[in-house]
């Protein structure tokens, strides 16, 4: 079975100037572990991870701890931080070179990265432009209700 068969077109996608608030609030709407980052065409350029937005948000505790300060101390800059980040772009956070796979790329090829690598889900892409993803989800329903 053909990744082209079963990916999902409808995917939210952002652009290098969304901000990492826009990021975190297109998480929360999409339940979705990495974002889509395109351009004006839908050339795909990266994706933005949940992890890459907390881990830029998480203060240094080594240096809390240099520092002498305390947990509460740690977690007043970890709010500072989010308050003082939200209004930043996306763009330092891309990956841009991440896994991804193509319409034409057989399933098996999917679900092995995915349970290999740990990967929730992957862009598909061809020549460059982005048409949808595939998830976990997508390849169980295939293999176990399509493909009954």
């Amino acid at each position: 079975m053909l990744i082209g068969k079963i990916y999902n077109e409808r995917v939210a996608r952002l652009h290098l100037s969304s901000t990492m608030k826009q990021a975190a609030q297109l998480l929360v709407l999409t339940q979705a572990s990495d974002l889509v980052v395109v351009d004006d065409e839908e050339r795909f350029l990266g994706v933005v991870s949940e992890g890459d937005l907390i881990r830029a948000v998480l203060p240094d505790f080594e240096e809390v701890v240099n520092a002498r300060g305390s947990l509460d101390d740690a977690f007043r800059i970890f709010l500072d931080s989010g308050k003082n980040l939200a209004g930043e772009s996306i763009q330092r956070l891309l990956i841009e070179e991440p896994i991804t796979v193509a319409p034409e790329d057989e399933l098996l090829k999917a679900a092995t990265i995915m349970v290999q690598l740990n990967i929730r889900r992957l862009p598909v892409v061809e020549d460059g432009k982005f048409l949808g993803t595939v998830s976990r989800a997508d390849v169980c329903w295939a293999l176990l209700c399509k493909n009954v």
